[in-house]
């Protein structure tokens, strides 16, 4: 086997994976993709048929006992990523996981700790993507002055119209899969970090308006993870943040973030990722076009696969921004269910 060469194996190979991870590993020169182990074998061989991978396994402790792979791609729901990146380390694999990080901060701080015990080993989170096309563009503004003095930023994310009391179950309403992570809350905040930081504490109210959804098999649960959220926020670089995310507001606003300064405003539109922009002097926001050289893009395999060879570090997403976001999520939680403000970190 020559020395660059790295095996890939995989635990979950849902739609992420099917659509993204693995075309992306197969177009990386020295990596071949050797085992699969999904929900059951059957659907693992189906992988393996479509995708030529060759070993199927029957659940993720042969595979990660094996001596065919040095990396891991984790595609599970979050309720496994704390275990399989905990064991991936502790069997010497490089482990690429699937956001969101974990179920809450407790398991983050565990995955982190495990990463630093193993300095040789590669730990990244597949990153929220959305953003990516504008991200430098919006630092550079920031770091150039542009805005001035940041005073506030404000986010609204609105998906759905109205109250559905009929839409199926998901296994992002479900906690026993999904843990604290509520809605897109987590790739919003990861994307803000980017631009102005993490936050410095939280106050939050939530709801839960759709209380009972029924599964595929017609099975109603009671749900407790909010579809209404609003959140104060103080920033640790100093500005405050407003983010409202529900799917039960009918005819809201468009999806939205908007960062005030002292002497100009950002906006972006969140449908089209379109960023516009407008100083004091100005009597309208303007579209600001993002150049192509400035515009980022969907690396993920190839930024895990170039960190594992030592050509360049983790970046997005490393584990200590993956912890971040994670607290930021559960002092969201906490909060709302003490009527209290949360001070970060925990």
């Amino acid at each position: 086997m020559p020395e660059n060469k790295i095996r890939v194996g995989f635990i979950g190979a849902g739609g992420n994976t099917k659509l993204k991870h693995i075309p992306g590993f197969q177009e990386i020169e020295g990596v071949e993709l050797v085992s699969v182990a999904n929900r059951s074998i059957e659907s693992g061989e189906k992988i393996s048929a479509e995708f030529g991978i060759p070993n199927v396994y029957g659940n993720w402790q042969e595979l990660l006992e094996a001596d065919d792979c040095d990396a891991i791609c984790i595609g599970t729901w979050p309720y496994l990523h704390s275990t399989l990146v905990l064991e991936s380390l502790a069997n010497e694999k490089h482990v690429l996981t699937e956001a969101r990080m974990a179920m809450n901060a407790s398991q983050a701080h565990e995955m982190l700790a495990a990463s630093l015990d193993q300095p040789n080993l590669v730990a990244q989170i597949v990153p929220a993507p959305h953003t990516l096309k504008l991200d430098q563009t919006i630092q550079d503004l920031i770091q150039n002055g542009f805005l001035g003095e940041i005073i506030s930023v404000e986010l609204n994310l609105h998906e759905g119209n109205f109250i559905d009391r009929h839409s199926p179950l998901h296994w992002r309403h479900n906690r026993d899969l999904s843990g604290f992570n509520i809605m897109a809350l987590g790739i919003w905040y990861e994307a803000m970090m980017r631009w102005v930081g993490p936050a410095s504490s939280v106050i939050a109210l939530t709801k839960t308006h759709v209380k009972y959804r029924k599964d595929e098999q017609g099975r109603s649960h009671h749900i407790t993870i909010p579809d209404h959220v609003d959140i104060l926020s103080e920033l640790a670089s100093g500005p405050t943040a407003r983010l409202r995310l529900s799917t039960v507001l009918g005819h809201a606003p468009s999806n939205n973030v908007w960062i005030y300064g002292t002497d100009a405003t950002l906006m972006i539109e969140a449908e089209t990722m379109t960023l516009f922009g407008g100083s004091k002097n100005d009597s309208k926001l303007k579209q600001i076009e993002i150049p192509e050289d400035k515009q980022g893009f969907w690396r993920v395999e190839q930024e895990f696969i170039n960190a594992i060879r030592g050509i360049e570090p983790v970046t997005h997403t490393n584990f200590y921004d993956g912890v971040r976001y994670m607290e930021f999520i559960e002092a969201v939680t906490r909060s709302s269910q003490t009527g209290m403000k949360v001070n970060l970190p925990l």
